[in-house]
């Protein structure tokens, strides 16, 4: 059975200097959130497609998305919360019963290719849960609050996080609810499993996959867009 997959396109544009959605602002003369829609549409591997929009844009989702560049697209269209982590929550509510895996991916991430899809998806159905994530590229620092620094982990064990990540339906419910209950909270899903002792592995990312967050990154995504045909 195919997998659900949730969009987390609920962002702000605090480090954009935006008053608009960071997922809204133009790339290549596209919305970023059309691009994230196109490199999920185009892995073709997915059952349901759930977008999670920011708390009153769900019309606007659908006027500057939706009707201009899917009109035929029906995604559930869920509100998202105060957090990331709890509109992924929302997200999960809306998931398929019968679809036993689910993959969720950030809004801000347009550039992730269909290969990323199918490795993370087909690691997460061996092991139950997958992160595609790059080993760092510059030597990592552990500071303490007066700046002074404590150690220097070896590089080769550091990777950074990317989405997509899958898991098994059941295993980020159970996580999310524990971490409501507990009042945890994580920057992304598998560190929710990560600390309730679920195994997680690592899927190799790509550099390209970069996620958008300051005016730069919109520089550097049109530049890699043109590698890119939709």
């Amino acid at each position: 059975m195919k997998p659900a997959v949730i969009i987390a396109a609920a962002g702000r544009a605090a480090r954009m200097g935006s008053s608009l959605n960071k997922q809204y602002l133009p790339l290549a003369g596209r919305p970023v959130l059309c691009h994230t829609l196109a490199a999920v549409l185009a892995a073709g591997c997915f059952k349901q497609l759930i977008v999670v929009v920011t708390p009153g844009e769900e019309e606007l989702f659908r006027r500057e998305v939706l009707l201009p560049y899917f009109p035929a697209l029906q995604p559930v269209i869920v509100t998202g919360g105060e957090e990331r982590q709890d509109s992924v929550y929302n997200g999960l509510l809306a998931v398929d019963p019968s679809c036993p895996m689910v993959c969720v991916h950030d809004g801000a991430r347009p550039l992730a290719g269909q290969p990323l899809f199918s490795r993370c998806i087909s690691q997460a159905a061996k092991t139950g849960a997958a992160v595609t994530a790059v080993l760092v590229r510059d030597t990592v620092k552990r500071v303490n609050r007066e700046g002074l620094v404590v150690d220097t982990p070896p590089r080769q064990e550091m990777w950074a996080a990317q989405t997509p990540q899958a898991f098994r339906t059941d295993w980020l419910s159970c996580a999310h609810l524990q971490a409501k209950k507990d009042g945890i909270s994580a920057t992304d899903d598998a560190a929710l499993l990560e600390h309730y002792g679920y195994p997680v592995h690592i899927v190799e990312g790509d550099y390209s996959n970069i996620k958008i967050t300051t005016p730069d990154d919109l520089v550097m995504a049109e530049a890699l867009l043109r590698r890119w045909q939709w």
